[in-house]
């Protein structure tokens, strides 16, 4: 007898605005910001999705989404032969005059979509955090429970419970939730470890007629926020209704230990920074080199990346992500995340940053600690993220862990040049190279409307 088949659809939740990331927000929505050179974030949890099985898959967005929503119409196409798809669905005012808001809000106004679907269970997920995730295990866990919801919850230590949700699960069974208390001052450790806590990862996976129950509900009411986790993970809470499932049950094939239980939340320009700096070690805290689970993106069609030497210097890069494209032409790169087509010119050093698409760096100039978004042109000898005070003169954001971001095309002064005529990282990059020197030169921007 052949057995009824399970059917799920995907919700992705890519509206929000990002405002903590600005400048990288300014010009795209947070789920397009680039991330470890080619991706977006919003492919990580995309790729989690098709690689579950989950291939009915709706994006709902809003805030700034052109780039977002070119990504996933020139990256994410699937054949519809067998039903596939991965939809881009802007915000349409279906349900009133109002745009999404909240996040709940954003389901609501989007109801046709499940109604046309007719799922038995719907899955809705974050579009802005980094990790790797068998769904499909989740929602095998949710059926066995019987709840109308499942949350899923990341380990995290005890002092970051003021900075997420925070599932306090039930004594007398481990795998309800008790309480869904949003940034509290202060938790309970878990039993098995005290030192850490379940925070919401922001995933969840419901009944789909108790999914439109809470939301109708939700919609009704006059003193909510209209918000997945503020309003209606906790109306099952309080009906005592709502299941945890813990990520460390959750096996991805090809994961090490090192990597298996790896989650981040990207949604502050330190928390973004220090993610991509957990890319580039030997021995990655994230490993990007998983085949078995790979992340997809769109491919470049830059050619291979180029380490040449110079007039003075050899092209080096260590312990760094290089892009397709990239040509380092007696440059030298350390600990950076390289994007497509960037080029470091003779003499210049790159060290603990991030740079996207192309992003030039002039001879002699000196990066450190820096964010540069796309298109950004730091002229010959000058500097970034060497004084941060500086920095914060030009015009540049400095956060308070002295990291410097430009945004999409910035402009960078001119170094000033001393009377002797030699500029003033001369000592810095250990010569006094010619403004043009080296086997390469940088390219001619072109115009950019992927953002």
């Amino acid at each position: 007898m052949r057995m009824a088949v399970t059917k799920v659809l995907a919700i992705v939740l890519a509206g929000g605005e990002g405002n903590r990331l600005m400048p990288l927000t300014t010009d795209r929505a947070k789920p397009a910001v680039p991330f470890a050179g080619g991706y977006r974030l919003i492919d990580f949890a995309l790729s989690n999705l098709v690689n579950s099985g989950y291939r009915q898959v709706v994006v709902l967005t809003q805030y700034k989404s052109h780039s977002l929503d070119r990504h996933i119409s020139e990256t994410w196409r699937m054949s519809n032969l067998l039903g596939n798809y991965v939809a881009s669905v802007p915000a349409q005012q279906r349900v009133g005059k109002s745009w999404f808001l909240g996040s709940a809000n954003a389901i609501y106004q989007s109801l046709n979509l499940i109604h046309d679907a007719q799922p038995d269970y719907v899955v809705v997920v974050g579009a802005d955090h980094v990790y790797r995730m068998d769904f499909s295990q989740m929602v095998d866990a949710h059926i066995a429970s019987g709840l109308p919801v499942t949350v899923a919850g990341v380990r995290q230590p005890l002092e970051l419970a003021p900075s997420f949700g925070v599932i306090e699960s039930d004594p007398a069974d481990p795998a309800k939730i008790a309480a869904f208390v949003e940034k509290p001052a202060s938790t309970a450790g878990l039993a098995e470890d005290p030192s850490q806590f379940l925070a919401s990862m922001g995933n969840y996976v419901f009944n789909t007629e108790d999914l439109l129950q809470a939301l109708e509900h939700d919609a009704e009411r006059l003193d909510t926020k209209h918000d997945m986790g503020g309003d209606i993970i906790p109306y099952f809470v309080e009906r005592g209704e709502a299941g945890v499932y813990d990520f460390n049950h959750n096996d991805i094939p090809g994961a090490t230990e090192r990597d298996r239980y790896y989650w981040r939340d990207v949604g502050t320009l330190d928390s973004y920074f220090d993610a991509q700096m957990d890319l580039i070690s030997p021995l990655p805290v994230f490993n990007l080199y998983n085949l078995e689970w790979p992340i997809y993106t769109r491919q470049s069609i830059s050619p291979p990346a180029k380490l040449v030497r110079g007039e003075s210097f050899p092209g080096t890069a260590e312990d760094s992500i290089v892009s397709n494209g990239v040509v380092i032409s007696g440059g030298t790169v350390t600990g950076s995340v390289l994007g497509h087509d960037v080029f470091v010119a003779e003499g210049a050093v790159v060290e603990d940053s991030v740079l996207m698409d192309k992003v030039s760096i002039g001879p002699g100039a000196v990066v450190r600690k820096a964010i540069l978004d796309k298109n950004v042109r730091v002229p010959a000898g000058a500097t970034i993220g060497v004084d941060p005070a500086q920095d914060a003169a030009q015009g540049f954001k400095v956060t308070e862990s002295g990291i410097t971001v430009l945004t999409k095309g910035q402009l960078v002064p001119e170094a000033a040049t001393p009377a002797g005529g030699s500029t003033a990282t001369d000592a810095t990059v250990g010569g006094s190279p010619e403004v043009g020197a080296g086997v390469e030169s940088a390219p001619e921007l072109q115009s950019d409307t992927s953002q």
